[in-house]
């Protein structure tokens, strides 16, 4: 019965708060405002690496699922996502889960089936075309399925321009609020109390899908939604690594030492990630002496870390830094902003443009693997001032031996 039914805004897990989300959406209107822009386009299908439409809505896009986003100059959000057929809610921007939203168009579109590529752009089309837009901005256009952005390019052409902006995006989204701030540490605070699940819980005859399940499990307890986990244990001498899901079968035993990455989601959506190694035993010499050094490592660069820095310049003193020690440079990533994305901006890496800024939040993961060992800390920071505040983890930053 409608009287007794539980209302959906009463069943979201970490509400952002609509004061927060107003904020957001007059930075964005300030710069669409200088631009001349009427409207910003953009799609994502997860919450992995599919943040955008998290920020601007409050609702992620999940299982490969897509779900278009259209923020109108004015301030009115379009969306379109999976329903019906020929369906629409129109909302008017009063609803309590879907905030700002003025409209809702429904449609069944996978990415597994191809004829329903259109299905999402000549939603999109329409509406562009009703309201007149003639300016049109991209978001993470790079994100953006071929078929979604040539199609609307194409039906629009002579009637509209297209511009990517994407960096000035990036840039708000990268400068946390103090609400945000504070939903982060939640998220640490939340892994914490996974890995020491996971600490108690290890023993001899478990596999490592049973480990990480614990995981796994804990997160969801505390509010996560979702989120990676990696690991692997192999006996001492031989690497154990980040290995997903698809390569946990094998069964611990004593003497082996077992490491797990945690970068689940927690607290309104925010990604952290924390990851220590375990020994059923006594560590190696090597081990420990290649751990001691990767926690240097994480010390130096958190050292460099203040605002105003170039991210590139701190990549470089890195790799000298590594290179020096008798360690690799390195040529992956080793630390990067984290939000309601696994990765985002800015990138410690010779290829970022962007500054270090107060407010940012930043994980530092460097590591270092061999043949016979795998060495890796990794923990989150928020920039302060005068440069990072304290680790966000509590986990002890050590060799856990058991």
């Amino acid at each position: 019965p409608k009287e007794i039914a539980l209302k959906l805004h009463e069943r979201v897990m970490t509400p952002i708060s609509t004061s927060e989300m107003e904020r957001r959406w007059a930075a964005v209107q300030a710069i669409m405002k200088k631009r001349g822009i009427d409207a910003i386009v953009m799609q994502s299908n997860n919450d992995f690496l599919g943040g955008y439409v998290k920020w601007f809505t409050d609702i992620p896009a999940k299982h490969s699922y897509p779900r278009s986003v259209i923020f109108h100059a004015s301030g009115e959000i379009t969306v379109v996502e999976m329903g019906n057929r020929n369906t629409s809610a129109h909302l008017g921007g009063t609803d309590l889960v879907h905030r700002g939203v003025a409209n809702i168009h429904y449609t069944p579109a996978f990415y597994s089936v191809n004829y329903t590529d259109t299905y999402h752009p000549d939603l999109i089309i329409r509406e562009l075309k009703t309201r007149g837009h003639k300016s049109i901005a991209w978001l993470c256009p790079g994100a953006l399925p071929y078929r979604f952005v040539t199609s609307i390019e194409s039906a629009l052409g002579g009637q509209a321009q297209f511009s990517d902006i994407t960096d000035a995006i990036d840039q708000i989204k990268a400068i946390k609020s103090p609400e945000e701030l504070a939903l982060i540490r939640e998220v640490a605070k939340m892994q914490d109390a996974a890995f020491a699940a996971v600490l108690s819980a290890i023993r001899p005859g478990m596999s490592d899908a049973e480990l990480i399940a614990i995981a796994e499990h804990q997160g969801r307890l505390l509010g996560s939604e979702q989120g990676i986990f990696l690991g692997s244990s192999a006996p001492l001498g031989i690497r154990a690594g980040f290995l997903d899901s698809h390569y946990h079968a094998r069964t611990i035993e004593r003497g082996d030492h077992f490491t797990i990455l945690i970068e689940n989601n927690g607290a309104g959506g925010h990604y952290a990630e924390l990851a220590r190694t375990i020994v059923l035993g006594r560590a190696s010499s090597e081990l420990l002496e290649a751990f001691a050094a990767m926690k240097d490592a994480q010390d130096h660069t958190l050292s460099l870390l203040k605002p105003g820095a170039r991210a590139a310049d701190i990549a470089d003193a890195h790799d000298k830094y590594m290179i020096a020690r008798g360690y690799p440079a390195e040529t992956r990533l080793y630390a990067h902003g984290q939000g309601y994305d696994l990765v985002e901006r800015p990138l410690i890496r010779a290829d970022e443009t962007m500054m270090i800024e107060k407010d940012m939040s930043i994980v530092v993961h460097p590591g270092f693997a061999n043949e016979a060992m795998f060495s890796v800390i990794c923990d989150n920071y928020l920039i302060e001032a005068d440069g990072p505040g304290a680790c966000l983890h509590s986990t002890p930053k050590k060799i856990f031996e058991v």
